[in-house]
């Protein structure tokens, strides 16, 4: 197939840099400021893709206020960790391999984490990519795809099915009264306009540019949004305490190396625009401290936040037809590659 059967938000990556800036320049904050009493002490921290960008950002200002820190990372660097713990001065952060783009890597982990006894507090499944052209995985799949969604939802459901994420629903091992798993998933206001999810040709590769990679950037975006929504729904019953938070977010525009992979004069345009207009990941860090470590949030599910703003999704992200039609088209295709959940 040729040519992006997905729309999103923005007609190339220019547009979506330029309407990025604007929006960091006229956001309208509705959530206090983080402050002194926002600490994560005593609390097991999961942040994916921690080594680089938003995630390191992350890392950062969670390691200061005390987090007992894993970070997951598709390349081992263990000076990395290291230069961590002598900024922050926590010695609590360890370094673990998670390639989202091999799943057995996933499964490894996830093994590993529950060898370790480890039991997760807080988890920002943040990892992910940019693509300016399509390529194909070993298994088929385009690799934004794959990255960017299929691997996070098997990977969090693995997670909650060995209890590494407590909960009560599928492992049946959070007890009354322990703390609310906190799940954040790193997003992207982009999403908003992306076309309605196609579980026919979800998952099914095609070639395309640097256009088609904005476009389906902001369409899986919709699409981990959805997914977002129908596990909060699959967790949280009704009527019922919540059982694990849901909470994704929009760090805004950040100055990362995301557009990497991107022909050398577009990468050079952007990365300049990046330079200027786009906040650093420090800057970009503190809603997720918010959510990771407000009393307010705690007992919330299906929150989302737009930098330091708190607002609805795309109306499609609350469609309940199709979350579950997502939800059944991903158990098919992880099916198909000998992975179930």
């Amino acid at each position: 197939m040729t040519d992006t059967v997905n729309q999103g938000r923005f007609k190339n990556p220019v547009e979506a840099v330029l309407v990025g800036t604007k929006e960091l320049i006229r956001v309208k904050p509705n959530t206090r400021p983080i402050n002194d009493a926002d600490q994560l002490t005593g609390k097991t921290c999961l942040i994916t893709g921690a080594n680089s960008g938003v995630g390191w950002g992350v890392a950062k200002l969670w390691a200061e206020r005390g987090a007992s820190l894993i970070m997951a990372c598709r390349t081992l660097v263990p000076d990395r960790a290291a230069e961590l713990r002598e900024l922050s001065g926590n010695l609590n952060i360890k370094l673990y391999e998670l390639d989202l783009g091999d799943f057995n890597k996933i499964d490894a982990f996830v093994t590993s984490l529950k060898v370790d006894g480890v039991k997760l507090d807080i988890s920002l499944f943040n990892a992910g990519l940019g693509a300016a052209k399509a390529k194909k995985t070993a298994l088929g799949f385009e690799e934004l795809f794959q990255v960017n969604y299929l691997a996070k939802f098997y990977l969090v459901n693995r997670l909650l099915a060995e209890g590494v994420i407590p909960n009560k629903t599928i492992a049946g091992n959070r007890k009354d009264g322990d703390p609310v798993h906190r799940m954040m998933f790193t997003s992207s206001d982009s999403h908003r306009g992306a076309q309605p999810i196609n579980t026919e040709t979800l998952g099914v590769f095609y070639e395309y540019g640097a256009k088609g990679g904005i476009a389906n950037y902001s369409y899986y975006k919709l699409v981990l949004n959805t997914f977002a929504m129908e596990l909060s729904k699959r967790l949280n019953k009704e009527g019922d305490p919540v059982d694990v938070s849901v909470l994704p977010i929009c760090p805004g525009p950040v100055n990362t190396n995301i557009i990497r992979n991107a022909p050398p004069l577009l990468r050079a345009v952007l990365g300049a625009i990046f330079k200027i207009g786009f906040q650093p990941p420090d800057k970009a860090a503190p809603p997720f401290l918010y959510l990771a470590a407000a009393e307010e949030v705690e007992g919330k599910t299906g929150l989302y936040m737009h930098m330091k703003t708190e607002k609805n999704m795309d109306d499609k992200c609350y469609d309940a037809e199709a979350g579950a039609a997502l939800w059944a088209r991903s158990v098919e295709l992880l099916a198909g590659i000998g992975r179930k959940i």
